[in-house]
């Protein structure tokens, strides 16, 4: 670690090279950046906040070390998969999002997996599930739903959809796309490992 107690560069780069994370594998980052800091690749940040909130990891003068419940996790990830995953989907707090609004989010959680449920099955675009969830904006034109939704689409996208993507419950298709352009999301066959939900007998889904 720096004096500041950021990741060094080096571990940055490893980081980057092996987590191979959706839009920001080594290829991504660097086309950006002509070397990378920990601020350089939010991902990072995301993990480093679990493993200290879960107390996998602790400090050790300019060193991380894992903690006994972090050898643990070495051993058996998948035992932890569960805490994680709740953690990170209803209370991580990212350092771009306000507490109040991820404790907003929290009665919304079961119905927007419901919701994906569904829908992700065919794939769908962060508008797609705006124009669900928000009807009234269904008859707007692109560049009308591009200008009244956009706060929305945020939200649903950094809030919902990315932490979908980052626990490896959901993949957005992005071939042939800008990066300006949504992709479609797609169920992994880890969703419906993990989850059982109302919807999965069902063939669409009201909001109301």
């Amino acid at each position: 670690m720096t004096a500041t107690g950021a990741m060094n560069r080096k571990f940055v780069h490893w980081a980057a090279v092996h987590f191979l994370w959706p839009g920001f594998t080594a290829e991504d980052l660097y086309s950006m950046n002509k070397v990378l800091n920990e601020s350089d690749m939010p991902p990072l940040w995301v993990v480093r906040d679990m493993t200290r909130h879960l107390k996998l990891l602790r400090r050790k003068k300019d060193v991380l070390l894992p903690t006994r419940r972090g050898r643990e996790f070495l051993v058996n990830p998948q035992a932890f998969f569960d805490v994680v995953a709740t953690d990170y989907l209803y209370s991580y707090v990212h350092a771009t999002e306000r507490e109040e609004k991820v404790r907003a989010r929290l009665r919304w959680w079961r119905m927007f997996l419901n919701l994906l449920n569904i829908k992700a099955r065919e794939g769908c675009t962060p508008m797609d599930v705006v124009k669900i969830l928000y009807p009234d904006l269904a008859p707007l034109s692109h560049t009308e739903m591009t200008i009244e939704a956009w706060e929305l689409k945020s939200d649903l996208q950094y809030g919902v959809l990315r932490r979908l993507c980052w626990l490896g419950l959901l993949y957005e298709a992005r071939e042939g796309l800008t990066l300006f352009q949504d992709g479609s999301f797609h169920k992994t066959p880890l969703w419906s490992a993990c989850l059982q939900l109302e919807s999965d007998t069902q063939s669409d889904i009201g909001v109301h």
